[in-house]
């Protein structure tokens, strides 16, 4: 049976277990995120579009301050301390929020954006968008660098489709949840009692990510089973550090062609995502009249994105990497995005934004995502923990921030949706030839380790 399943999946059968903690892993990632990203995006266009557009702008400023910060965190631990912390991390501040909003509404305050809105519940409202905006990118970072660090690339073009499986799942189990607890509830509570789930959610994430790293040390399967001072660490030796200092990420960054390269790729990607992410704000805006549902309309639109990208994952993802490569599989999503918005000018109804994001999302999640995360496998321990969050955070956040600017300048000169077509063809021009510049040089990256690895000597006959 466990042989069957491995073939199915295309894996070793050495491999399944290591894959099996990695799409739990996932899961309670996702899903705790996604009882929070539906309260997030209620409160952030409680006051309209305009303000909306300044918290994406601050948000830009706090990622930064987070990549620093955790730069530094990184530059003093080891893996099995530093990922820990980033989620006690993210359970903390869950915890101070609830406990906020709790006191507000046992004193006789209200939601944010209602009539008995307090100075109270706006500034956790307000601070609670920007932080899970910032924070989000990182919880998503760190897992993936912990698979590329457990991996190697070959193994993560045939394994990193069926992973993220696990956190579509737990996105959709996640949206699901919210969306029906929020239908059933017009409390002053729901949000608090949203983020407390959260919390739980990214407590088991912790516990599955420390038993998967027991098990990388054990097995044959990890890239870094012979790694004995990781494997001191894990029984109570020395500890291995990364190092450096926490400017490292993005003195990195800057340095290195590939990685500029990766981010400009992530930056075109953002503005996409922005420009998408304000037409579907528009619309629950319109439609909503109270603040659980407006959290139900946005935990739909995820529910549905993510059925979108579980059957891509499990129909089309596994095998697509390996076949078309790293960069006609990163050149995929511009494409959608380019014919997306051509169908959108000409068909500018929910129905067909509905389907449009869920098609893009899709594309982003179950191709792109594991696609670009290979990417990162030909890099240093120390460039994928420091260097990758600069990516995958800071310049992510600054293409939110091109996206809004992109958005609000075809809003003031009153530009169609077919303008906004135009304007993607030559911009998916050049993200589809970024894409594929990215997919050679990680292919020659690969040679180059594959030549300089020992080889073995020759068995003396007889």
């Amino acid at each position: 049976m466990t042989d069957r399943l491995a073939s199915l999946l295309n894996f070793r059968r050495g491999e399944l277990p290591l894959a099996a903690l990695s799409v739990l892993y996932h899961f309670f990632v996702l899903c705790g995120y996604y009882f929070l990203r539906p309260v997030r995006d209620a409160m952030g266009m409680s006051s309209g579009m305009d303000q909306l557009r300044w918290l994406f702008l601050v948000t830009s400023f706090v990622s930064l301050g987070l990549v620093l910060g955790f730069g530094g965190v990184v530059a003093r631990t080891n893996r099995r301390k530093f990922i820990p912390i980033a989620y006690l991390f993210v359970i903390v501040c869950l915890l101070g929020f609830s406990g906020l909003l709790i006191a507000d509404g046992r004193a006789g305050g209200g939601l944010i954006g209602t009539d008995a809105e307090t100075a109270l519940s706006q500034g956790v409202g307000y601070t609670f968008y920007v932080w899970l905006s910032g924070i989000n990118l990182f919880v998503t970072s760190v897992f993936w660098a912990f698979m590329v660090d457990l991996f190697d690339t070959e193994q993560g073009k045939r394994m990193f489709g069926f992973i993220a499986i696990g956190g579509t799942l737990g996105a959709s189990l996640g949206g699901m949840a919210t969306s029906f607890i929020s239908g059933m509830t017009e409390s002053v509570y729901l949000p608090a009692i949203l983020m407390l789930i959260g919390a739980a959610l990214f407590g088991a994430a912790i516990v599955v990510m420390l038993a998967l790293d027991r098990l990388a040390l054990k097995s044959e399967y990890s890239r870094h089973t012979a790694d004995a001072p990781l494997a001191q660490a894990s029984s109570g030796g020395s500890e291995e550090r990364i190092g450096g200092s926490f400017w490292d990420g993005a003195t990195q960054v800057v340095k290195s062609p590939y990685m500029l390269g990766i981010g400009l790729w992530v930056i075109l990607m953002a503005i996409s995502n922005t420009m998408i992410y304000f037409t579907q704000a528009n619309i629950v805006t319109e439609t909503a009249d109270t603040f659980s549902q407006a959290v139900s309309g946005f935990a739909q639109f995820d529910m549905w994105a993510n059925i979108a990208t579980g059957l891509t994952q499990l129909f089309i993802t596994t095998r697509v990497i390996k076949s078309l490569g790293v960069g006609w599989t990163l050149s995929i999503l511009p494409l959608v995005t380019m014919a997306g918005f051509a169908v959108l000018a000409v068909w500018p109804i929910f129905g067909v934004m509905v389907v449009f994001q869920a098609l893009h999302r899709a594309t982003r999640y179950a191709m792109s995502r594991p696609a670009r995360e290979t990417l990162w496998s030909v890099v240093s321990p120390a460039e994928k923990y420091k260097g990758k969050p600069v990516v995958d955070v800071f310049l992510y956040r600054g293409g939110d921030v091109a996206g809004v600017g992109v958005d609000s300048a075809f809003a003031a000169l009153g530009l169609t949706l077919g303008w906004v077509a135009a304007a993607t063809v030559p911009l998916a021009g050049g993200w589809v030839m970024l894409s594929n510049a990215l997919g050679r040089t990680q292919q020659d990256k690969v040679a180059e380790e594959e030549a300089a690895a020992p080889q073995p000597e020759p068995v003396a006959a007889g």
